[in-house]
């Protein structure tokens, strides 16, 4: 059943076509991606949907009593409101009653011997009860509890970036609603974060429409994919793997289309050039057809990644540091900590925020100086530094005079050249769209141009501070490309698990509690690890509280039940018959095309038997180490 209805939705910006008449529907249920380059439109058309823009014609259809939650991609927090009032925002019942609820607690817990204020805590109790909101009350609680999210009465802008990202989206997901919206729902997240929210959205009642660029999570989540694309709307069936799949299949076709008219376009023109025989009212006729054909606008090529650009001379030594230790607010964030770089190396570092990873990179870069230890750099490096920030660019200046400050040609690897306008296209920048100024461009144009600025020096050792965020999913696999190719070292701090996984054979991890870890492996083989530990820690752990057998029975030799040996010997079968049903519904799900309903039972499917593998991975993990307890006796 459909819950909102767009039609012909028309909107432009400047000379640019954001929405060129479209329209769609979203349905009860509907787990909807929208993708697309940065720039064309995607949090326009998101915030028309929310009601905080408007199209310049078309209409938006739902039923009066529709209710949407709204996650920005910058949440914007009034002066004062405290964190808690914003969480509990909204007209609802529920709403109204959660948050006099806590208030009325927040309240008591300052002052718990005032008489007045436990008369009123049982009176917003009381409403809790009218309301039927203690279901909703331990709901909210569990999300919050899972984002870290404990300071209520702090006014909501006063925290930092990473913490009201996670405010407001403890507010989307809180509040009561039939479509749920999210624009980067990930960016400031960890990991493990963005684990659970992967699972907190499969189980959302609601219908859910969200814009990320993490391709892991939109694979995982979504079942229906928009398509934003030069004003148009494309609509796929399916999660991100089949989308590109199909994708690749229209561009073909179009391609394929565009082919055709060419070369009728060429009989064409040969047949005027001839000067062929024929009455004049019939050559005029076909000479304005000629001139439609030529006016006629095919599909826009994709730009080649092969993006091979020499750079600077690597000398065998790159960074060796030794013993850095670094404090910040009373925190020891790195401490006596040795690492030696080396050409070529592929080095991912990932942690939770503000665990050190950038005050890493910074002292690496000899940007800030340790409180011990020291830090050489080999003579040739030159390093291109990514920030978060990028503050220094001229918005005044245009994207072309913007990278032509940097270099005006680049020597590929084979000792050709290319222009900055070439380097611009292929970063998805189109020849007028280079003559824009910078200040006109969206969040992400700007960070794939900064991104851009940065290889236009030609460095041998890049430092990438959070590349990915906010780049669209054609930007990353461009910059992915070429990460691949690039010819000297690179150090990436990144929440992307998808990124991580492509351009980093080796991780350093910032585990908490002062704890860096070195990893060989790439960011899904690091975290199977984890798994297998964290398996073998709760297994020690309730060892630990199982009370111990009697004395005569202790001194008997251990061994496994009959069910465990039975068990024992068939898990390990059991585990490859999971693995190979996950590779099968996979196919399936590809298989199945644009028959939506099957795609959405097939990946439920996989999805459960992927939670089944994982339950018997863990089983194998305690069986393995009470068989090797036993072998040790």
């Amino acid at each position: 059943m459909s819950i909102l209805d767009a039609e012909d939705l028309y909107k432009t910006y400047g000379t640019q076509t954001l929405f060129n008449h479209f329209s769609f529907s979203i349905s009860e249920g509907d787990r909807i991606g929208l993708i697309g380059v940065n720039g064309t439109g995607k949090s326009t058309l998101l915030n028309v949907l929310a009601g905080r823009d408007s199209a310049e014609s078309g209409t938006l259809r739902h039923a009066n009593a529709f209710r949407l939650a709204y996650l920005s991609q910058t949440p914007v927090f009034e002066s004062g409101v405290t964190a808690l009032d914003y969480i509990y925002g909204g007209t609802s019942p529920i709403m109204i009653a959660l948050r006099n609820y806590e208030q009325a607690l927040a309240n008591l817990e300052s002052n718990p011997s005032d008489q007045a204020l436990q008369e009123k805590l049982i009176d917003r109790q009381q409403q809790m009860d009218t309301a039927d909101a203690w279901e909703a009350e331990a709901a909210a609680k569990s999300i919050l509890t899972r984002l870290g999210v404990q300071d209520f009465q702090t006014p909501a802008n006063e925290f930092s970036g990473g913490q009201k990202k996670r405010i407001a989206l403890a507010r989307a997901l809180i509040q009561p609603a039939d479509l749920l919206i999210l624009d980067e729902p990930t960016n400031h997240l960890d990991n493990d974060i963005i684990d659970w929210l992967e699972e907190a959205l499969n189980q959302y009642p609601g219908a859910l429409l969200m814009v990320t660029h993490d391709r892991y999570f939109l694979n995982r989540v979504t079942s229906k994919i928009f398509e934003l694309d030069h004003g148009n709307l494309y609509i796929y069936d399916g999660n991100y793997e089949l989308f590109l799949e199909k994708k690749a299949e229209r561009e073909e076709q179009e391609t394929a289309g565009e082919a055709k008219h060419q070369n009728q376009l060429r009989r064409e023109l040969a047949w005027l050039r001839r000067g062929a025989k024929a009455r004049s009212t019939k050559q005029k006729a076909r000479v304005e057809r000629v001139r439609e054909m030529q006016e006629h606008k095919g599909p826009e090529l994709k730009q080649s990644v092969d993006l091979a650009i020499g750079s600077t001379r690597l000398g065998k030594k790159v960074i060796e540091a030794k013993q850095l230790s670094k404090t910040f607010g009373g925190q020891h964030l790195i401490h006596d900590f040795d690492l030696l770089v080396t050409p070529g190396e592929r080095l991912g570092i990932i942690g939770g925020n503000g665990s050190g990873k950038t005050t890493l990179l910074n002292l690496l870069a000899k940007r800030i100086e340790p409180d011990a230890g020291s830090v050489d750099i080999g003579e040739t490096v030159k390093i291109g530094y990514y920030t978060q920030e990028h503050t220094e660019m001229n918005e005044e200046l245009t994207v072309i005079d913007y990278i032509k400050e940097a270099a005006q040609v680049l020597k590929t690897a084979d000792g050709q050249q290319v222009t900055a306008e070439q380097m611009l296209e292929r970063f998805l920048f189109s020849r007028p769209r280079q003559r824009t100024f910078i200040h006109k461009l969206s969040g992400g144009e700007r960070k794939r141009l900064y991104l851009l600025r940065v290889l236009m020096t030609e460095p041998n050792v890049l430092f990438l501070d959070e590349p990915t965020n906010d780049l669209d999913t054609e930007t990353l696999t461009i910059l992915e490309d070429y990460l691949l190719q690039f010819p000297g070292t690179i150090l990436a701090v990144s929440h992307d698990r998808y990124f991580l996984d492509r351009i980093a054979d080796r991780l350093i991890a910032f585990e908490g509690a002062g704890v860096i870890r070195r990893f060989e492996g790439g960011y899904t083989e690091y975290m199977a690890e984890r798994k297998m530990e964290q398996a073998a820690v709760n297994k020690a752990e309730a060892d630990r509280k199982v009370k111990p057998a009697p004395a005569q029975v202790a001194s008997k030799k251990k061994k496994l039940t009959y069910k465990e040996q039975q068990e024992w010997n068939s898990i390990e079968d059991r585990i490859a018959e999971l693995e190979e049903r996950v590779e099968q519904l996979k196919q399936a799900v590809t298989d199945a095309g644009s028959d939506a309903g099957k795609v959405q039972s097939l990946y439920k499917e996989q999805q459960d038997t992927e939670v089944e593998l994982d339950h018997a991975m863990e089983r194998w993990t305690e069986l393995s180490l009470k068989v090797e307890e036993l072998e040790n006796q």
